[in-house]
């Protein structure tokens, strides 16, 4: 059984979607980030950057003790590795998949998330930031829409380099992107939003939605922290 740590981000659709693909038990305890419930003293013991998703397998492959794992990256890799599903044995195309697992780690999922902040939450609309970033989530579409020219997949066959990127395609709009400009990323992602892991991962987000927020709270809890959250 996998307890996972939770909200409905993109990075937390990651790992809903791998464990509906490869069929592990789990159960979701909701860490409402808004609400700050990423900085409780019990969750920052498995996820000590005040970040979800976090997972606590209690049966890992070694027949020991619990483990604790955070980093959706990580996590990812560590439930792909356990199962033997979702990253090949081979090694130039495993080193494909962990290429570009790592190229959604430090650019697409990063790029994408200061889009966000500044065309959408930040308080003052800072026209350079904008642009930058919603240039720059563009250019890694572009670079995604390459490498899927003549493949159906990121690396080769569906994998954890494909469940990384997913998630971060899906608020296109939001990041001011269009579709139509890249084809090939376009058939990637209609043919992964219509699998049925994928349908029953969103699925179990929405009953998440519905909760009410604070704006004002949610907003400082999110991107007002600095070095006195870790070390008061």
């Amino acid at each position: 059984m996998i307890d996972l740590y939770y909200w409905p981000t993109p990075n937390g659709h990651k790992i809903t979607i791998l464990l509906e693909e490869v069929g592990s038990p789990y159960t979701i305890n909701p860490v409402n980030i808004g609400a700050g419930e990423q900085f409780k003293p019990e969750f920052l013991k498995i996820s000590p950057n005040n970040r979800m998703p976090a997972i606590v397998d209690h049966e890992p492959a070694d027949g020991s003790a619990p483990i604790s794992v955070f980093e959706s990256g990580a996590i990812l890799l560590y439930l792909a590795e356990k199962t033997g599903k979702l990253i090949p044995q081979d090694l130039r195309q495993r080193t494909k998949v962990l290429e570009w697992l790592f190229w959604q780690m430090a650019g697409l999922g990063p790029m994408a998330g200061q889009n966000h902040h500044f065309s959408a939450y930040a308080p003052e609309k800072i026209e350079y930031a904008i642009n930058r970033y919603v240039n720059e989530t563009g250019r890694l579409y572009a670079v995604l829409n390459k490498q899927l020219a003549d493949k159906e997949f990121v690396a080769g066959d569906y994998s954890i380099a494909d469940i990384a990127a997913y998630p971060w395609i899906v608020p296109h709009e939001r990041q001011s992107q269009n579709l139509e400009d890249f084809p090939h990323l376009k058939r990637w992602f209609e043919i992964i939003k219509a699998r049925p892991a994928t349908i029953r991962a969103y699925e179990k987000a929405e009953a998440l939605k519905t909760q009410a927020l604070d704006p004002d709270k949610s907003r400082d809890m999110l991107f007002n922290q600095s070095a006195k959250t870790i070390q008061p």
